[in-house]
């Protein structure tokens, strides 16, 4: 596994809008904020110009978005590249990269989730470069940056420690609902009110799991599959002898739409040499059938006799726990907490 180089202060951050760009001007106070917050962090900031601008879900063109996300990674003084925010077309844009050209360019960090997946989990299974899935640069430019926002420029400077579970976190009430709509105030931080619980999937007492890790949005995932860019087969041969995590969270599914997903990843062979998955909190489940998103995990995976862990600290209902996709991942759960470790190597 190839690890980019530590960043350090004084280094350069890329940000770029390879999916979605800002819509209006309290994103634009947002980002200034987040730029702001780096800059004390002691970091200079390379912006692209797709920041500012959206148009039918896109920053831009993929062509172009294509072109301003390798001004950054083929720019030297750059050291690792936080993506603005998620959405729908990111996918598109990978058309237009050269995955030979690419591997030729000193790696940096990329750093992104939700639609980002598409860019992290390719680039790991593609080039076996580690990437980090955590925060978006919209986060950054809360008021005062969450615990997980350091971590994660943290494992950017190749720092090893234990992320231990949060205690609580958001509930999604809606995208037009004032206690989680970022869009009424630029500078919002996390509202956190329920009470965070990691759940062992058979009841487990305690269940310990590591491997080497892959992973990220369950609803990119699933789209990627039978692409030229799904290279899990490859991945899962080489790193046989670490055997794999996965880490996976949902956007929005409903639990038939989970259970053909898993069901789906099951038979293409994805869980081979699988020692472990952990499931993020989903944002959005449609519950049919009268079955829980828990039923329709154990109804397409409990054959597979490998541990499963749910709900735990990793996705759209932050806090979030950064994840560095290709590196070692030791995960623990007991008593409905749990704590993971990114180890380099």
């Amino acid at each position: 596994m190839i690890y980019p180089e530590k960043i350090k202060k004084g280094d350069f951050i890329g940000v770029t809008a390879p999916s979605m760009g800002l819509e209006n001007e309290i994103g634009n106070l947002r980002v200034d904020n987040a730029i702001k917050n780096l800059t004390k962090k002691g970091f200079n900031i390379k912006e692209t110009p797709n920041v500012r601008t959206c148009s039918f879900g896109r920053s831009s063109s993929a062509k172009k978005r294509a072109e301003e996300f390798l001004s950054l990674w083929e720019n030297k003084e750059v050291k690792a590249i936080i993506a603005l925010e998620g959405g729908d077309f990111l996918c598109e844009m990978l058309d237009e990269l050269d995955f030979n050209m690419l591997s030729k360019v000193a790696p940096k960090w990329i750093q992104g989730y939700s639609d980002i997946t598409n860019l992290g989990y390719v680039f790991t299974l593609n080039l076996d470069i580690a990437t980090i899935y955590g925060p978006n640069l919209k986060s950054f430019g809360m008021r005062n940056l969450h615990v997980s926002h350091e971590n994660s420029l943290k494992l950017m400077a190749h720092e090893q420690f234990i992320q231990n579970s949060y205690e609580k976190h958001e509930e999604f009430k809606g995208f037009d609902n004032d206690d989680i709509n970022e869009e009424k105030d630029p500078y919002e931080e996390y509202k956190l009110t329920k009470e965070v619980n990691w759940i062992n999937l058979k009841n487990e007492e305690e269940i310990k799991f590591s491997g080497r890790c892959i992973g990220g949005c369950l609803d990119v995932v699933k789209d990627l599959m039978g692409t030229k860019y799904d290279k899990v087969k490859e991945y899962i041969k080489k790193y046989k002898e670490d055997g794999i995590v996965w880490f996976l969270e949902a956007f929005e599914t409903s639990t038939p739409g989970l259970f053909r997903s898993l069901w789906q990843m099951k038979n293409a062979g994805y869980f081979e040499n699988c020692k472990g998955i952990i499931f993020g909190r989903p944002l959005m489940v449609r519950q049919e059938y009268e079955i829980t998103y828990i039923d329709s995990i154990k109804d397409a995976i409990s054959d597979l006799n490998i541990p499963v862990i749910c709900d735990a600290d990793i996705g759209h209902l932050a806090p979030q726990l950064p994840i560095v996709n290709g590196a070692i991942l030791e995960v623990k759960s007991k008593n409905g907490k749990g704590s993971i470790i990114n180890i380099f190597k």
